[in-house]
């Protein structure tokens, strides 16, 4: 029996409604669902055999590490970028001076890229968006990647996963705690795959340091520090004054669900990270990370501390930018287990300290130091613990729509390590010590703390997508 695959949907008309149609992918599920067999696609599905068995991915965000996705995205022969989105038309403002980005350069890009494997040295099939709405109503969309500011992954990914997408979401998962929570329930609800952008996960020597103090080869784990950067951008001080939205920039549909505030090309772009509305600043930025690999390595990726305070941090007096510009901040978790937070110059990924030992390592270029020096050259046996293979974090997620298993970094462990970014910055804003409930994901003794866990939404957007 064949498969009748499906037809790409017309560029002049992204939101026509389509008759349902019965997609090689989705034959294979149906039959084995029929036949009560496991939900597993051939080899043959993977690779360059045909376009109706690729992926096809549309990107939602073009900016700074959209592109990079966009790229990673594009060396994998079973994936067709069919579609880029982005409020941004094209401009300059992004992570350095010199990325000129928005959804026509990336489009430019991916057509680029596809016209140098055809004979004819041209191709024009991957469409661009202004409203991510669009791309979700495209039927022949399989996989959508969320890469914009925090504040829209919720929503974004609420509707994607009701729309029936996978989804890969950058990290940090959501902008508050709620969100998370909303997030893992609708993917669980309507059976998609998500996979988080923790791709330091998918790191050999990070997982295997993870793998030394999970498999207790510093004795007992007692003490974590994770390690964030200071602030990489410079705002505008008490004095900034609204600007001109630029030609091209749809600024309201980049606020979103945001309260409105003025335009300033500082509010927007990569320095969306460093406003409160937003983002969480370095926190949930580069701790996204180090604060993950924490949370791996004690095995509470599925949970969280119980303790959390402030240990002087410092914030901005004045300005546009709002998050902490000092981070420091502790938990504690219900084994015993002490965690800090701190600030770093050098690129320190994290330190674990145990009884019989220590290991720290970094993101790149910081090395791997340990005591006794005999874990350096540890063997992970086959009885022990292990925290996944590969070093593609993308072909991860990839095998995982096609087999429909749990990738490595998936909702729910997005959120977890998401919620303890969120909790150490509402720590730190309140300058408080409080109690924290990983069950019910509640404080237990502060109100104002629980009123931060969630925000307002602008009409007409909601939560609830």
């Amino acid at each position: 029996m064949q498969a009748t695959f499906r037809s790409r949907i017309p560029k002049e008309d992204p939101i026509v409604k389509q008759p349902p149609e019965l997609t090689r992918r989705g034959f294979i599920r149906a039959t084995a669902a029929m036949l009560g067999a496991p939900c597993i696609l051939p080899a043959s599905a993977s690779g360059t055999v045909a376009p109706s068995n690729r992926i096809n991915v549309a990107m939602i965000g073009t900016g700074n590490q959209g592109s990079q996705d966009t790229r990673a995205f594009l060396a994998e022969p079973d994936v067709q970028v069919v579609a880029v989105c982005d409020v941004n038309r094209a401009s300059y403002g992004y992570k350095t001076d010199q990325q000129f980005l928005g959804r026509e350069p990336v489009r430019a890009m991916v057509e680029k890229h596809y016209a140098e494997q055809r004979r004819s040295g041209t191709y024009h099939g991957c469409d661009a968006y202004r409203d991510f709405r669009e791309v979700l109503a495209r039927k022949d969309v399989d996989v959508v990647a969320i890469v914009t500011p925090d504040h829209w992954h919720a929503t974004m990914a609420i509707m994607a996963a009701r729309a029936g997408k996978d989804i890969y979401c950058e990290k940090p998962l959501s902008l508050t705690v709620e969100e998370g929570r909303a997030m893992a329930d609708a993917v669980r609800r309507h059976g998609v795959v998500l996979q988080t952008g923790s791709h330091h996960r998918s790191a050999p020597r990070l997982r295997f340091v993870c793998e030394l103090v999970r498999n207790g080869r510093i004795g007992e784990l007692k003490r974590m520090t994770a390690y964030v950067p200071g602030w990489n951008k410079t705002g505008p001080t008490a004095a900034w004054k609204p600007m001109p939205v630029p030609e091209g920039f749809d600024y309201d549909m980049w606020l979103g669900p945001a309260p409105w505030e003025p335009y300033h090309k500082d509010r927007c772009l990569y320095n969306f990270r460093f406003i409160l509305d937003y983002s969480g600043g370095q926190v949930t930025n580069t701790g996204a990370h180090s604060l993950d690999l924490a949370q791996w390595a004690n095995g509470t990726d599925h949970s969280g501390p119980v303790e959390v305070e402030d240990a002087g941090s410092e914030f901005p007096t004045d300005g546009l930018f709002n998050v902490a510009t000092k981070v420091h901040f502790r938990a504690r978790y219900a084994n015993g287990v002490e965690l800090e937070c701190a600030q770093s110059d050098e690129p320190i990924a994290c330190r674990f300290e145990g009884t019989e030992g220590f290991v720290q390592t970094g993101f790149w270029t910081a090395g791997f130091l340990c005591d006794p020096p005999s874990l350096r050259t540890a063997i992970i046996g086959p009885s022990d613990i292990h925290l996944g293979s590969g070093t593609n974090h993308f072909r991860n997620f990839l095998d995982c729509v096609k087999n429909r298993r749990e990738p490595l970094a998936p909702v729910e462990v997005g959120h977890r390590t998401a919620t303890l970014c969120h909790i150490g910055n509402i720590a730190m804003r309140l300058k408080r010590n409080l109690r924290w409930d990983p069950t019910t994901e509640r404080f237990t003794n502060d109100d104002l703390a629980n009123h931060l866990l969630g925000r307002s939404y602008r009409a007409p957007w909601s939560l609830a997508g």
